[in-house]
């Protein structure tokens, strides 16, 4: 086990594939072959957004996504097959990247956390941690992301605190058990497969 605790002030800032916003890049791994990293390399990133106004959502061909309402409520991700009800904060959305998307905002600008990964290279899962208790992580790489003030959690035996904002990467070569303790988190897990 590897863990790696990612600082809120070393994250970087880049533009949405449709510049029509900022996300907070996180987390994320790209094809080892490819001399280039961009979204045509992207195998998973975990990201951090707000939307403040109505609008498209990035065509991303090939990418899977999840998608949760961190801060604020009222958002709602309207396709022409149906639409994915964000109302309530820390609900898990799941759709592709080549629906078209367009947002609505009924209580006004929310933030998001994003977990994507390119179909077929990994399988992902984001849950919010927000009551104590334990779960099983399995081999892979996950994300613990304190997302409104410190955050204490069991790692197997031991006893962490993620600073607000900050992020703990855990990799793993099999399964190990984490637990809150206390705070809110929100758990972004990656499996690379194939």
């Amino acid at each position: 086990m590897k863990t790696t605790l990612l600082r809120s002030e070393d994250y970087t800032r880049s533009p949405w594939k449709n510049g029509g916003g900022i996300f907070t890049d996180i987390a994320g791994a790209h094809r080892a072959d490819s001399p280039v990293k961009d979204w045509n390399s992207l195998l998973w990133r975990f990201a951090s957004t707000p939307i403040v106004a109505p609008g498209p959502f990035s065509y991303m061909p090939g990418i899977d996504r999840l998608q949760m309402v961190v801060k604020g409520r009222g958002l709602v991700l309207k396709s022409p097959e149906r639409e994915f009800d964000e109302r309530e904060p820390f609900t898990t959305v799941r759709f592709t990247g080549e629906l078209e998307i367009v947002t609505a905002l009924e209580d006004g600008p929310v933030e998001v956390v994003n977990l994507m990964a390119r179909r077929g290279a990994a399988e992902i899962e984001l849950v919010a941690l927000r009551e104590p208790g334990g779960r099983v992580l399995s081999a892979g790489t996950h994300l613990i992301y304190a997302v409104s003030g410190d955050c204490s959690i069991r790692l197997n035996s031991e006893d962490l605190v993620i600073p607000d904002g900050s992020t703990l990467k855990v990799e793993l070569a099999g399964a190990a058990r984490v637990a809150l303790v206390a705070g809110l988190a929100v758990l972004g897990s990656i499996r690379l497969v194939g």
